[in-house]
């Protein structure tokens, strides 16, 4: 990845394009969202169908020349009714929270009601936080997890949502380390006549590998990110039965969206078809277990992790009780520092700001990717422990910063 035609005509986005390679290669990415594709995926990002308007769908495009743009779309949509096994999969969202607007268009009028998780217990923007679109548009009101245990209060949920009557209930977390109940919330969801929408935005590839229950055939609608644990084309998916098929590509193009973006739709076909190869099922068992081992790391070193552990691709850990000065943030910064990129984040029962806040999450789909195993894993755990101990020691943090070096080297990226 040297990006000798872009620094020819660009040398100062080639000598960025080079340094980002090189931090991904010198840092553990720990952020619980990202991943590292394969190059076979960036090739087809990076295609000539980036050139192409296909604005419609396949066989029913509003230019011509869409013959190639329709065999990919194509290809997209029947790997992805493999993998999640569903009816009807639009792939042309830009994003997860592109799916979830596309839904939210769909099924709602402005002023219906929305009843999610909330933000501060492990849920997000596009679920009706007041800051994003579906917050302006619909009137929201959120359920929480037990502070107590960590876990979603299916009971509570129920209650809130009788006495609320949204018109669709959201499951589906960006921050939540348990298996969702899925059929616990299309039951509150079914006593008050309301759609599911279960957002599988993280667990995209969880699912697929069957390492996780699976909303499809559950929920009304699922929506996700196609670059997270799935490892594909970055951008969104939505799945749902065939009654609801015309609806939702109606709103995703022409309602909320113009032409899609090929070149990801591409990157998109190409990960499904790697996450179809039986390889994908051992990577997505690795990624859980990985988690496991962080966690019982980050246990035995003292600190409380939200819920009392994971099922699935992240441990939050909670610091109030262990490091009761040190904040969020003050954990990131330390641990960027000797190459560990997490993010601070919301703990159920938060009293700090979200730009502060008292927990860190952390994932390992990208290192599961480069090959880390449980025993990589603990070293990683007492690494974060060193740090988070002595946010302020710089000798420490040499010392962690050589040994986070030599995982690295252990397990280079893009070779």
């Amino acid at each position: 990845m040297n990006y000798d035609t872009v620094r020819e005509a660009d040398p100062a986005v080639a000598d960025a394009l080079a340094d980002e390679v090189d931090r991904q290669r010198d840092t553990l990415s720990m952020i619980a969202s990202e991943n590292h594709v394969s190059e076979a995926v960036m090739e087809a990002q990076g295609s000539a169908l980036t050139n192409k308007y296909a604005e419609g769908y396949p066989g029913s495009r509003y230019y011509a020349g869409c013959e190639n743009a329709d065999e990919v779309e194509e290809l997209a949509v029947s790997r992805a009714k493999e993998l999640w096994g569903a009816e009807h999969v639009n792939v042309q969202p830009h994003s997860g929270t592109q799916a979830n607007m596309g839904v939210y268009l769909a099924m709602l009028e402005p002023g219906d009601k929305i009843l999610s998780l909330d933000l501060t217990h492990g849920g997000h923007l596009s679920h009706g936080h007041q800051a994003n679109f579906t917050g302006q548009l619909f009137e929201v009101e959120q359920y929480e997890v037990d502070e107590g245990t960590g876990y979603v209060d299916y009971e509570g949920l129920r209650e809130h949502a009788e006495a609320f009557e949204p018109d669709i209930v959201v499951s589906g977390y960006s921050a939540y380390p348990r298996e969702v109940e899925w059929e616990r919330v299309q039951a509150a969801a079914d006593a008050v006549d309301a759609y599911h929408l279960a957002d599988i935005a993280h667990i995209t590839g969880l699912v697929a590998a069957g390492v996780h229950e699976s909303p499809v055939g559950v929920a009304d609608f699922v929506t996700g990110s196609t670059h997270k644990t799935i490892r594909a084309g970055r951008g969104g998916i939505i799945m749902c039965g065939e009654e609801h098929a015309d609806a939702i590509d109606s709103a995703v193009f022409p309602g909320s969206q113009g032409g899609p973006l090929m070149h990801n739709v591409a990157g998109k076909a190409v990960g499904f078809k790697e996450a179809l190869e039986p390889e994908f099922e051992t990577y997505a068992e690795r990624v859980v277990e990985n988690a496991e081992a962080l966690g019982e790391t980050l246990q035995d070193r003292g600190f409380s992790l939200v819920s009392g552990g994971t099922d699935t691709h992240l441990v939050l850990a909670d610091l109030r009780e262990s490091h009761p000065e040190v904040t969020g943030s003050d954990a990131e910064e330390a641990l960027e520092e000797v190459g560990i990129v997490l993010n601070a984040n919301t703990v159920p029962g938060e009293t700090r700001s979200p730009f502060v806040a008292s927990g860190i999450r952390a994932g390992t789909p990208a290192l599961t990717t480069r090959g880390f195993g449980p025993e990589e894993m603990a070293q990683v755990g007492a690494c974060i422990a060193d740090v988070v101990d002595n946010v302020d020691d710089a000798d420490v943090k040499a010392e962690v910063a050589e040994r986070v070096q030599d995982l690295c080297d252990e397990h280079p990226l893009y070779e």
